[in-house]
């Protein structure tokens, strides 16, 4: 039979187990909160890096990508419709001023050159023959109008004639007027002669001049094919290195066209890219910072590229070094453009620390304990960032990234 359980035993159990349960949740959490304590709050001297905060300049700079490159670069492009023949020398070869690159085959472009020869010696045969024709009428004008002054020379004659019977009563007064009306006419016709002559100097004139005009157009044609034709023999114009060339044997080449780039290795430049979030920030002439591995070298903006590609704006940097020998072609480098500068600052070596936020917490070692501090970040760049307030110089700063101890205000250093 069954005893029925008084209620002051059953709360009593009640109570028993809570008293219990509440117990073992305490333990848990002490111990969660004793074994977090004892990973937070303390951390081993060997997995920490740290700085020490001076006073020093600083640079506040934005970050883009660049890539060195020569900073003279010339093309040559082929002066005739030709084709590769010929090509001396391969890319990355370096060439002396006046030394052969490729031959093209010109045999077209001689062939017009000849055939512009003989028109322009034809041009010139039919100048001489103008020449003469023109000299010809010109003097036929002339001598006919020698030979009507001698007919009016004889018409005066026959006029005083005339007169002269007329006064002897040999003669009528018709045939005076006669005389006089053959006169006038025959100096009418000199006349005449005189102004063909004039306007026949003036059209000789300007018909030579127009021959002479078309023969030179020809004669200029002609020497810039032969200029053209000398320079078909690709030829190196400095020392340099050939970057590339064209080795497609037997390729149609026309006017224009690039045959070959060679580089002067003696001086180069970056071109660099960054986002056009910072086009405000971005202008000619001000400084710029070339870093490759540790080695960092000075320039300045000297151009900015218009024309926006993809979110990305291209600059040319001229570089203080141009010819440091660890420069070369297609190098790709950081570039550092500095927007502001500071000097007698407080900073402290750039790291992981540092987040990029105007205020953050850091953590300074002080008697051998690592304390929380709140400070407000100035300028900052590749290697520094500035302290503006709550350190002095001296002060020890962890530089690693410290998320992991958000919570902890002060940390206990291990061996």
């Amino acid at each position: 039979m069954d005893t029925v359980i008084a209620a002051s035993v059953r709360k009593r159990t009640t109570y028993k187990w809570l008293i219990t349960g509440g117990a073992v949740l305490l333990l848990l959490g002490a111990g969660v909160w004793l074994l977090r304590y004892a990973v937070s709050s303390s951390i081993s001297r060997s997995v920490i890096t740290t700085a020490v905060v001076e006073k020093g300049n600083i640079e506040n700079t934005l970050t883009a990508t660049g890539e060195v490159l020569p900073e003279f670069e010339e093309v040559i492009t082929s002066p005739i419709n030709a084709s590769v023949q010929q090509v001396a020398l391969n890319a990355g070869s370096t060439v002396k001023a006046g030394e052969s690159l490729l031959t093209l085959d010109k045999s077209a472009t001689q062939t017009s050159y000849e055939k512009l020869k003989f028109q322009l010696e034809s041009k010139r045969n039919d100048i001489k023959k103008l020449r003469l024709q023109l000299d010809k009428s010109f003097y036929d004008i002339k001598s006919n109008n020698d030979i009507k002054q001698l007919q009016i020379n004889s018409l005066e004659a026959d006029v005083e004639n005339a007169r002269r019977l007329y006064k002897a009563g040999g003669g009528t007064r018709e045939d005076i007027e006669k005389a006089e009306l053959n006169l006038k006419v025959a100096r009418l016709e000199k006349l005449q002669l005189e102004n063909e002559i004039k306007s026949k100097q003036q059209t000789m004139q300007v018909e030579m001049r127009e021959a002479e005009i078309a023969a030179a157009i020809q004669d200029n044609e002609l020497q810039e094919l032969q200029r053209k034709l000398q320079q078909a023999n690709v030829v190196a114009s400095r020392d340099g290195v050939i970057t590339w060339i064209n080795r497609n044997i037997g390729a149609v080449i026309h006017e224009g066209d690039a045959l070959a780039r060679i580089a002067d290795l003696n001086s180069f430049k970056v071109q660099g890219s960054i986002s056009d979030n910072y086009l405000d920030q971005l202008h000619k002439g001000m400084a710029a910072i070339v870093r490759m591995n540790e080695l960092q070298i000075r320039g300045t903006v000297i151009n900015i590229q218009p024309a926006v590609q993809n979110g990305i704006i291209t600059f040319d940097v001229q570089l203080n070094e141009r010819n440091h020998p660890l420069l070369h072609p297609n190098l790709k480098v950081d570039v550092y453009l500095v927007t502001a500068a500071q000097n007698n600052v407080l900073r402290v070596a750039n790291g992981p620390a540092f987040r990029g936020a105007a205020t953050q917490d850091i953590f300074i070692i002080r008697h051998q304990k690592a304390e929380r501090v709140a400070v407000h970040i100035g300028m900052s760049n590749f290697d520094y960032v500035e302290l503006k307030d709550h350190v002095k110089p001296g002060d020890v700063v962890i530089t690693n990234d410290m998320s992991n101890y958000k919570n902890a205000q002060t940390l206990t250093l291990t061996p």
